[in-house]
């Protein structure tokens, strides 16, 4: 079981990273699913990830209060807008859309209801 979770640490880890480089990709959510992967399997990576000083905080902060960073709420918001805007640019039919649209609300909801870091 400790390969899995150090596999699926380092996949998200990695994906965590390619998010932090692509602008509609999120990065937090592979980072809290590598610091949950990496608690199970390698207390050296977890700890180096907690103490990171750019995923640390974020880690920490919904760790400890459930907590999303107002600038992270924005960013979301900001995405999901664009992705929106994207399928109606590429033409997706009405259904399509109005699940996206559902989907992304409930995300929204869901990031908004949280306490702010």
């Amino acid at each position: 079981m400790r390969i899995f979770w150090a596999s699926l640490g380092w996949i998200a880890l990695l994906c965590g990273l390619i998010g932090a480089a692509l602008p509609l990709i999120p990065t937090v959510p592979f980072v809290l699913l590598a610091a949950f992967a990496f608690a199970r399997s390698s207390e050296r990576v977890h700890d180096w990830l907690l103490a990171h000083p750019v995923f640390g905080p974020s880690i920490l902060d919904w760790r400890e209060r459930g907590a999303i960073s107002l600038t992270g709420k924005r960013w979301a918001t900001a995405s999901f807008a664009v992705s929106i805007g994207l399928g109606i640019w590429m033409g997706l039919p009405a259904y399509a859309l109005a699940m996206q649209g559902l989907a992304l609300a409930c995300t929204a909801a869901f990031i908004w209801s949280r306490p702010s870091a």
